[in-house]
Formats: structure tokens, C-alpha cells, sequence
């Protein structure tokens, strides 16, 4: 299978902060995966950080929106965060179902959609 995008769709009753717990190992996982990981320990410090401050005080977070190989998108169109790819590949699959099942070790409901991306230019927000 391949595809652009996995989406991480959650519960009705979701709120940002419930991702406080697993956020640094999801973080970690996906630089890990995707050959991204800072050669700074302190800059993958602040990329935690910054997301947890945002988390714990249930705000949308930035995840990992940066140039390179595959995204980590939390978008302000619904409850729900991604990882995008430059093309279709089985990559975006692997990866996402990684995070899907450290999510679901880590008792986060969520629901895994492929290639779920709308056409609007706010859902990478």
C-alpha cells in the first residue's frame, strides 16, 4: 500500500491535552523513522517543549512542520494530527502505522484514515 498522507483521527471527547503524556515519545518515534532527528540534543528538547506547552494548556500544538522528508501535522480543521509525505509511498504507511500502534499501547483512541488531506489551504494550520 502507499499513500501521501495518515491521519490520526480522534474520539469526540479528545482534547490536546490528553496527548500530553505520549507526545515526546510520538515526537521521537517519528523523527526516528522518518531519519529527521536534530544532531542537537537541544533542539529535539525544544521541539518538546514548545509542543508540550501548547498540549498542556489544551491548544493545538505545531508538531513537526518543517522542510524535509515527511511532516507531523496538526491541522485546525478537525481533531486530529498527520504525517504527510512529498509522494505517495509505502513509507508514510510504515511510519503512521508505527505511531498508530504506540498510540493505541499508550491507550490514545484513534481512528487511521489514508490520504485524507482536504483541498483547503488552512489544513496544514
Amino acid at each position: 500500500m502507499k499513500a501521501s498522507s495518515g491521519h490520526f483521527v480522534m474520539n469526540d471527547d479528545f482534547q490536546y491535552r490528553d496527548m500530553t503524556d505520549v507526545f515526546p515519545e510520538l515526537l521521537k518515534l517519528f523523527l526516528e523513522e522518518t531519519d529527521q532527528v536534530p544532531e542537537d540534543p537541544e533542539i529535539m528538547q525544544m521541539f518538546v517543549h514548545l509542543n508540550l506547552i501548547e498540549l498542556e494548556n489544551n491548544r493545538k500544538p505545531e508538531g513537526y512542520n518543517r522542510k524535509g522528508r515527511m511532516r507531523l501535522i496538526f491541522p485546525t480543521t478537525r481533531m486530529e494530527f498527520y504525517v504527510k509525505g512529498s509522494s505517495k509511498s509505502g513509507e508514510v504507511v510504515r511510519v503512521a502505522e508505527k505511531i498508530s500502534k504506540m498510540l493505541t499501547r499508550n491507550g490514545v483512541e484513534h481512528e487511521l484514515q489514508w490520504n485524507a488531506l482536504s483541498t483547503s489551504p488552512a489544513t496544514e494550520g
